[in-house]
């Protein structure tokens, strides 16, 4: 089976010469570098275990030409994608494929803790020292004084100087291989051939990260014909980027200790902390009123425990065998802003973390109440502190609004702290939400040794229930 799909589906009918060719400029090195990719894939014979990772950039299309599997990651994440890939999956083969743009500008720090890391993967980096797709912009990879769009009067000192990576990458621990190969001639296809071969080759065996770098041509953005951009290669990018073989050493300590990730729920659970005895449910299913999956937005300023709030909800419905996930926003919140979390809850499945338009809104302070209350969908529930929120905008009618005095309550019970445990009982009151022995049951759990603040923090909770069911 030919590692190249028969048709390229790039175009919605896929007939004609369409079906049959890529997407790449006339005298482009992608195309090469692609060819040595599916020849080296099949004879290895790792065609049903590879990988490849498309990055943004011109090689954003791979997944059309390849019949391999295919992920397609954000810019310049391909490296911490392909980490991703081999950790779930420790017997396949991974490639990312990355461009000067992608790896050597808004992916550097991803693409160095991947070499750094050492985990067997193969990073193919195509330098045409210029952004391709996006319009002949300035690359990491830029040679001194060449024209580009955004440094029409040539690449100067204060945009520094070019990039060199694999001389970076080879000064790190991690890899076990490393070349620089190019495309202008035919010794030098052979080299590349060769080159990502043996990447692959280290990939088949895990013996650890592999990087190859290509000097390609862009006859486009340099403005010559492709004879012409292959001798611009050699005679000008050479003498900044010399070929050869960077790093060639044994398997790493890293790929011998390889191992299968595990999966068992026991030993992820206690590898977090939520190990133990199965806590006791008390919840029979989510409130009809709310369906099979609801948002819970909290939010308040930094200190106010939105944060933490939202952690315990997300535990209790945990707990409780629901699906649940809890996404925080920090941002500058420390210093006086708006910190948010979004807690999604399912009985089955949470398909999308994102609260948008919340169930409920649990507010500590006035912006928070003024941001999100407007979006809190139809029949839902804004829970906000009474002690400092002095005014609510204009909501729906079917809205709830639940005033609880959550400041005054916990200076009562000489723990200002203990606020977001009194909104959390409010949350319960008003809404129904989750048992109130659920939220107990959770908050005894995150305080197991500090046995001093189990009591408070209970009457805390009891506290803001009683207000909202009143």
């Amino acid at each position: 089976m030919s590692v190249f799909y028969e048709r390229f589906e790039r175009h919605d009918k896929a007939t004609g010469l369409k079906a049959h060719s890529t997407h790449y400029c006339a005298g482009c090195g992608h195309g090469l570098i692609h060819r040595y990719l599916a020849d080296a894939i099949e004879k290895l014979g790792i065609q049903d275990r590879t990988v490849a990772v498309s990055p943004v950039g011109c090689g954003v299309f791979l997944y059309y030409y390849m019949d391999v599997g295919n992920t397609s990651a954000a810019h310049g994440r391909a490296s911490a994608v392909a980490v991703g890939q081999k950790l779930a999956n420790p017997d396949a083969v991974v490639l990312a494929y990355q461009g000067d743009g992608d790896l050597g500008a808004i992916g550097l720090l991803e693409g160095l803790f991947a070499a750094q890391l050492g985990i067997p993967i193969a990073v193919i980096f195509v330098n045409n020292a210029v952004y391709g797709m996006t319009g002949g912009q300035l690359a990491p990879t830029t040679l001194m004084a060449q024209k580009t769009t955004t440094t029409p009067a040539g690449r100067d000192v204060m945009a520094g100087t070019p990039l060199k990576l694999a001389e970076m990458i080879a000064s790190l621990d991690g890899p076990v291989y490393v070349e620089r190969v190019a495309l202008f001639d035919a010794k030098q296809r052979r080299r590349a051939a060769k080159a990502i071969e043996k990447a692959l080759a280290l990939q088949k065996e895990n013996a650890g990260y592999a990087f190859v770098e290509v000097l390609a041509e862009c006859p486009t953005h340099l403005k010559l014909t492709p004879q012409e951009a292959e001798r611009w290669v050699q005679e000008k990018m050479l003498p900044v980027f010399p070929l050869g073989v960077k790093k060639d050493l044994p398997p790493s300590a890293w790929a011998k200790a390889f191992r299968t990730p595990t999966f068992d729920p026991d030993r992820l659970l206690a590898a977090i902390g939520a190990g133990g005895d199965t806590p006791p449910r008390f919840a029979t299913g989510l409130p009809a009123a709310f369906g099979d999956d609801v948002g819970v937005k909290v939010a308040g300023a930094g200190g106010d425990g939105a944060q933490t709030a939202a952690m315990l909800l997300a535990r209790t419905a945990v707990n409780e065998g629901f699906d649940a996930t809890h996404i925080p926003s920090y941002g500058p919140e420390s210093r006086g802003g708006t910190s948010f979390a979004d807690v999604r809850i399912a009985s089955k499945e949470v398909l999308s973390p994102d609260v948008a338009a919340p169930d409920v809104l649990v507010a500590f302070n006035a912006p928070s109440v003024a941001r999100f209350a407007p979006a809190v969908r139809k029949g839902g529930y804004v829970v906000y502190d009474r002690s400092v929120v002095r005014e609510v905008p204009v909501l729906d009618p079917s809205v709830h609004a639940v005033a609880v005095p959550a400041t005054e309550i916990a200076r009562e019970l000489g723990q200002p702290l203990a606020k977001n445990v009194v909104a959390l009982g409010a949350l319960v009151g008003a809404t129904g939400l989750l048992p109130a022995e659920s939220l107990l049951a959770a908050l005894r759990q995150a305080l197991a040794g500090k046995r001093g603040q189990v009591s408070l923090n209970e009457e805390a909770f009891r506290r803001g229930l009683a207000v909202a069911r009143s």
